[in-house]
């Protein structure tokens, strides 16, 4: 057949121009030369693997309870169902009852219902689809806000960063998509102020029987100091999240840890004693004991600036009590302007004259009525 007569639908073309015909001929002349090695087109080399071998390939969504599926037979009638993953992992399909799928990935789903069909059905082509996953639930611990644990959406949505407690202001994140670590953490109301942000871990239990857990560790300080790309994983069902607590941090990276979306907008700190306005104060994270003194309007005349109490509990439950002295210029993270904590309370103490005064006041109160009788009694002469 004349090159010109040829099919106008043979006449396939690749991305190098060659017809599919002329390509095969390659192919044929290259057998028929013996063997000799002609350099092929570049589209037909074997393309390379999207994951090298020994690289960690892609998680793949595991169904469990709450997932919702969407199940349909091609071209056959009264087999198509909109289910939910019960809480014992099965689903309940027509005519073949409860199958399990806990655990299953969608394909691995759909092969087998697809074996339960061909029970019934002549090569059935089963489609399964995810009209709706469950939520994320994870826990999460260490030097964060709120501790515990949360599920969250993974059709996206948004949290409120802010301290804990009631009121306050706040930031609200939005978190499109599937929800990541960030978000997570963020979910929690932030770190704390000595949360570690060198050391945070994620363990992850196994997807399938037999296979290991997983124990990821990030670093997002060293990405606050010296720049450059910052990993931002997804979070998966089940994850355990661990923030850690830091050992020793430089002014420095208190004050990028603060500065950073991983802390709080605001703690809250009590400011009681010989201030302007005592009471609760809001302050950013990880801010110095002299910034929740100026948020209460400074110190009164009654004041002592050497007398300035601490109160802090720890995580044991215990109080710990730490004697400073008030001076708003010492560097943040020194003894006397230290950087405060959620629910830190700060006790500002009278000075000596003032507490003699008091003391005086107190004494004399008792008998003030007394004393006023008598000078009324000495103005008209009895």
């Amino acid at each position: 057949m004349a090159l010109g007569a040829y099919p106008v639908a043979r006449l396939t073309r690749l991305d190098n121009g060659l017809p599919v015909w002329a390509l095969r001929l390659i192919r044929l002349l290259a057998l028929l030369l013996g063997g000799l090695l002609l350099p092929l087109p570049p589209l037909l080399a074997q393309s390379k693997p999207a994951f090298p071998l020994g690289s960690a390939q892609p998680m793949r969504y595991r169904l469990g309870p709450g997932d919702r599926l969407h199940m349909a037979v091609f071209k056959v009638e009264g087999y198509s169902a909109d289910v939910e993953v019960l809480s014992d992992g099965t689903i309940n399909l027509p005519r073949i009852g409860s199958v399990m799928v806990w655990g299953l990935s969608l394909d691995e789903a759909r092969k087998r219902i697809t074996a339960q069909y061909e029970v019934l059905l002549r090569r059935p082509l089963v489609y399964l689809d995810l009209r709706e996953p469950r939520p994320v639930r994870v826990t999460i611990t260490g030097e964060v806000q709120r501790p515990g644990l949360y599920s969250l959406s993974s059709r996206g949505g948004s949290a409120q960063l802010a301290s804990a407690g009631p009121g306050g202001g706040s930031t609200t994140v939005s978190a499109p998509g599937w929800p990541t670590l960030v978000e997570a953490i963020q979910r929690a109301g932030g770190l704390t102020a000595l949360g570690d942000l060198s050391a945070i871990t994620i363990l992850r239990p196994p997807f399938a029987p037999g296979q290991p857990s997983q124990r990821l560790q990030f670093d997002f300080m060293t990405v606050l100091r010296e720049g450059g790309i910052a990993q931002n994983p997804l979070i998966y069902d089940g994850d355990s999240i661990q923030v850690g607590l830091a050992k020793a941090l430089s002014n420095e990276d208190l004050l990028k840890s603060a500065a950073s979306t991983f802390a709080p907008d605001t703690i809250q700190v009590q400011v009681v004693g010989e201030v302007l306005r005592p009471g609760l104060q809001l302050v950013r994270a990880n801010s110095p004991l002299a910034q929740a003194i100026h948020s209460a309007g400074g110190l009164t005349r009654r004041a002592s600036g050497t007398t300035l109490q601490l109160i802090r509990m720890e995580a044991d439950g215990k109080h710990q009590v730490q004697q400073v002295r008030f001076e708003p210029g010492a560097v943040l993270s020194s003894p006397n302007n230290p950087p405060l904590r959620q629910g830190d309370v700060v006790v500002v103490d009278r000075h000596g004259w003032a507490k003699v005064s008091d003391g005086v006041k107190d004494t004399l109160e008792p008998i003030g009525p007394v004393i006023n009788a008598a000078s009324i009694f000495r103005l008209f002469g009895i």
